[in-house]
């Protein structure tokens, strides 16, 4: 394990109250940002039907307690079949409260996989670092992560699609110690900020970064190679374009949205994984107590 660093005595549930707080804050931000391609926002329902911004909202207030729950179960060194039984309640409460809706399945998995780290890191005294972090989840979990990927009799949708197309999904990348948060998202809201770009456009570069990036098993699911390849070309057109440094980054932002809605295109894969960005970015910020 990294080599601790000496720091204030932990309040263990203090602080995994305080990183839950922070992830469901990572979630409702993301559900707030807008113009986001395909996604339910507080604006309009996206390329769905069957959810609006309230259902996602019921969700996070269920889940509010998972992500301290397994935030301590880090602290602790629980191994990996707590996480994952803590995981599991977790999805029926989510399941529960939007009346059978899958709002942050992807989200339970990544953000409470961080949340575990965040935790086991604090728990050894080390300082908060992106690699330290990641190092982390892989030297702890990794082996249980590679062994997940592909579990016995699991059905969900995600994995369908990533069987039928071969793509990865959120438990490759969970095997992998989520590099597409670390590789990707991370690196792209640092560059906007470091432009000196407000927060918003940062989340906005970072959501498109991970678009052109990620095999979204939401998007194949739903439409297939062809929705995928749409996915990828448009947020391949806006990087090019400079992401939010062109002034008419908004228009495109915005037709990006009306197309993947024509096509019911929603790349909730990403969209996670931006709720995951958001909160290893507020991890390296410092979080008390």
């Amino acid at each position: 394990m990294l080599a601790p660093v000496a720091r204030p005595a932990t309040n263990p549930r203090r602080f995994c109250a305080e990183v839950a707080r922070i992830a469901v804050g990572c979630l409702h931000t993301e559900l707030i940002l807008y113009p986001k391609p395909g996604l339910v926002s507080l604006v309009d329902n996206g390329s769905h039907t069957d959810m609006t911004a309230a259902t996602f909202v019921r969700s996070m207030f269920a889940l509010r307690h998972y992500f301290a729950r397994i935030c301590r179960a880090g602290f602790d060194d629980a191994p990996f079949a707590v996480l994952k039984q803590l995981g599991i309640e977790a999805e029926a409460r989510m399941m529960r409260a939007t009346g059978g809706i899958n709002t942050h399945r992807g989200a339970i998995f990544s953000l409470g996989m961080l949340c575990a780290s965040i935790g086991l890191a604090r728990a050894q005294g080390i300082a908060p670092g992106a690699n330290g972090l990641r190092a982390v989840m892989l030297i702890r979990w990794g082996e249980d992560l590679a062994a997940h990927t592909r579990p016995a009799g699991a059905t969900s949708h995600g994995l369908q699609a990533a069987a039928l197309h071969s793509a990865s999904g959120a438990r490759e990348e969970g095997a992998l110690g989520l590099p597409s948060v670390f590789e990707v998202g991370l690196p792209a809201l640092r560059r906007t900020l470091a432009a000196g770009r407000s927060m918003q456009f940062a989340r906005i570069d970072a959501l498109f970064a991970l678009m052109a990036h990620v095999s979204d098993t939401n998007v194949l699911y739903r439409g297939g190679a062809q929705a995928a390849s749409t996915v990828r070309q448009h947020a391949s057109c806006f990087i090019e374009m400079g992401g939010t440094a062109h002034p008419e980054w908004r228009s495109y932002a915005i037709a990006c949205h009306q197309a993947f809605v024509a096509e019911r295109i929603s790349p909730g894969g990403a969209a996670d994984l931006l709720a995951a960005t958001c909160l290893v970015h507020a991890y390296l910020g410092g979080i008390g107590p």
